[in-house]
Formats: C-alpha cells, structure tokens, sequence
C-alpha cells in the first residue's frame, strides 16, 4: 500500500485547502467547535452542507450520476482529513452517509429521483429508526411490525434512541413484515415520512444535558409500498451495509488526531510544578500514547482505502475502526477534562454552547465544553454496536475463532 500522495493529488489536497481557507466561516467552525454532541447541530451542519453543495462537493461519496463527484477513494480521504484538520463541522451523516448508499444501491429508480436531490438540497432531514427498547445490540429481535394493506404499510411500534428525530421529517425504518419466519428473514427496510398523524417523539436528555436523542412512537402509521426499499425480508442484508458504511464510512483518524492536537497546544499555557503542563513528562506520556493510537488507527483506515480503491468491500476491518476510534474518542475527551482542570468541570445546561446566546465560560470555551463532550462520548462505545458486538465480529471474521 503506497500512501504516498501522487502530484496530482497533491494538487488536489491544495485545492481543497484553498477552498477551506476561503469558505469555512469562524461562525461555521466556532459552532463545530463549540458542540459537544456526535451530530452537529442543524443550524451549523446544514449551513456548511449548503457551502458544499454550491460547490458540488456535498455528495462526494455518491455516485456520479447522482450528484457525486467522481473523486477517487483516495481524494475522498484526503477532502474528509483536511475538513478535520481544518476544523470544519462534520456532515449531516444519517442523510448523506447511511440512507443515500442504501437508497442508490437497493432503492427503484423512482425513490432514487425522490430522495436523492432532496438530501442534497436540505429539504429532507433523515433520523435512523434501528434500536427498540428491548432490540439494541440484538437488533434482529426487533418488534416493530408492519403489515401490507393494500398498496401501504401499515406500522406499529417504537424506535428509541434516535438521534435527531425532534428535527427530522424523514425516518428510514427497520420493521418486521413477517413474524413466522427466522427472526432476521422477516425485517424490511422502510423510507418513512415523520409529518403525519401517528407519530410522536419523545425527547431523551443525556448526562451532558443535551437533546440529542429520542424515543419515537409509531400508531397506525402509514407507508405507501412505493417506500419499501428492496424485497420484503431483504431489510436485515440492507442494515448490515449501511452499519458497515456508518462504522467504517468515514475516516476517523484526523479529527480525533486535530482534537488531539488542540489539546497538547493548549498545555502549553496550563501552569504545572516546574514550569508547564506541556513539560511535564507524564502528559507528554499520556499524549504520546493517544498519538500512536490514532497513528495507528489511520493506518487500518488506509487500509480499508486500499480495499475500496481495488473494488473490493471494506468487510469486518470496520469493526475495527469502530472499536479504535471509539475509545480513542473517550480517551481524547478524558484529556481535554484532566487539560482545564476545575474549568473543564463545569456542566451548563443550556443550549447551545456558541452564538450570541451562549452561556458565560468559566475560562475559555473549550473549558466549557469539556464535560459534555466527555460525557456525551461514553455513548461511543453504544452506538453503532457495542464494543463487546465489535470484538465478537473480529474474533469470529478477522481472526478466525
């Protein structure tokens, strides 16, 4: 694997650069900056899809024909780190990155003219309807029913966990459609429009005090059959691909490594015995140790690149970024808490933590938002499968056993 970058994509990485340098408002990444949440919120997010999709970057994951830009999978990794390294917001992902591959690899021809512009303009907003109350890491036990009347569905049940539903206008579902066959044989894929009667959402508050996430109530719900994706039965093959696409769809590496960075700079002005807490010997240690992971962690992204720029699918190694990049995470925000000390304990409540309306810092605003963010990343090693559901993956795929 040559990871060495050609002259022409060199001279990609320069125009990306430019590009960034001119566009990526202060407000843009200030908002970013300033969210502790995995999904940044709309109002940044949306703003910074809008700048990209003028310059017909948006869907750079997508197919050309769709709206993608033709970018190899190596100009792909190169535009996702210099967005990470330049601070930049991350996209709106369950739209662009989880529901749009399953719509233009599963969806008629139909659904693809429906939704696909739709993400891209901002008109539709997507939230995952996946996890139950009593259906998380077995998501195959799933309960939701839908039953064909006609030429509709028709739904019952609750999702829970769902990010973003409170801003959502659109749902892709996992139901059951038959309950008499092997549980993972009778799952269908669903596109489901949030703004009509039967639906209710009710909002979760996490440790950090953020509304994130949701539990969803479906009443008699209805889904034209136009909005089954794929066959009846065929949703459990269509959420394996997309939970490979959410969990190793992106490359990990860079944000967690610019978060890194911003921190060990930071140290630098943090007063410690001797001088600061930049020189102290045991938090070069504890930086050193995070720097090798992500290192690390960019290697296994790059090799997954390779497989990708070979044709070949990334396959179990996802699980193994997931699992990576989901304690780096908790660790980096961990070391931003230890960083501020009594300044990095502080929990306001309010929302949001940017903009004009922002509440009081103690110290900077990277302070403040130090412990939301460390507590909103405890859910990293939760969603998208479990750290035990990773590990079982590699044992039985990567390793053999």
């Amino acid at each position: 694997m040559d990871i060495e970058l050609s002259e022409q994509e060199e001279a990609f990485r320069q125009e990306v650069r430019a590009f960034l340098a001119e566009n990526l408002t202060d407000t843009i990444r200030d908002g970013a900056i300033s969210s502790p949440t995995v999904f940044v919120e709309p109002e940044i997010g949306q703003e910074w899809n809008a700048v990209l999709n003028k310059k017909g970057w948006l869907a750079y994951q997508w197919p050309k024909e769709w709206g993608g830009t033709g970018w190899t999978p190596t100009q792909r990794y190169i535009f996702e780190k210099e967005c990470a390294l330049a601070g930049a917001p991350n996209l709106t992902v369950l739209g662009l990155k989880l529901v749009a591959p399953v719509i233009f690899n599963f969806g008629t021809e139909e659904q693809k003219e429906k939704y696909l512009p739709r993400i891209l303009s901002g008109e539709d907003y997507w939230c995952q309807g996946f996890s139950e109350p009593n259906a998380g890491s077995d998501l195959a036990s799933l309960q939701t029913r839908a039953v064909r009347k006609g030429d509709k569905y028709i739904l019952n049940g609750s999702k829970i966990w769902t990010t973003h539903a409170h801003w959502a206008n659109k749902m892709f579902v996992l139901a059951r459609t038959d309950p008499n066959v092997k549980k993972q044989a009778g799952i269908s894929f669903f596109l489901v429009d949030m703004d009509q009667p039967g639906i209710s959402v009710r909002p979760i508050l996490t440790l950090a005090g953020d509304h994130e996430v949701n539990q969803v109530f479906m009443e008699d719900v209805e889904v034209p059959a136009d909005d089954l994706v794929g066959a009846e039965g065929q949703g459990w093959t269509i959420a394996k691909f997309l939970l490979e696409n959410e969990r190793g769809g992106s490359c990990h590496a860079p944000k967690l490594s610019y978060d890194l960075e911003q921190i060990f700079a930071m140290s630098e002005n943090m007063a410690a015995k001797g001088g600061t807490l930049k020189d102290d010997i045991d938090w070069r240690r504890q930086v050193a140790r995070l720097r090798l992971g992500v290192q690390s962690l960019e290697m296994i992204e790059l090799k997954i690149l390779s497989r990708i720029a070979r044709g070949e699918k990334p396959g179990p190694l996802t699980s193994l970024t997931k699992l990576i990049a989901s304690n780096l995470r908790q660790d980096i925000d961990l070391l931003a808490v230890d960083l501020f000390g009594p300044a990095g304990m502080q929990l306001p409540m309010a929302r949001p933590l940017y903009g004009d309306n922002a509440p009081q810092a103690l110290g900077c605003p990277r302070a403040q938002v130090a412990a939301p963010r460390y507590l909103n990343s405890r859910a990293w090693t939760i969603f998208g499968g479990t750290d035990e559901v990773q590990k079982t993956i590699i044992a039985k795929t990567v390793l053999g056993l």
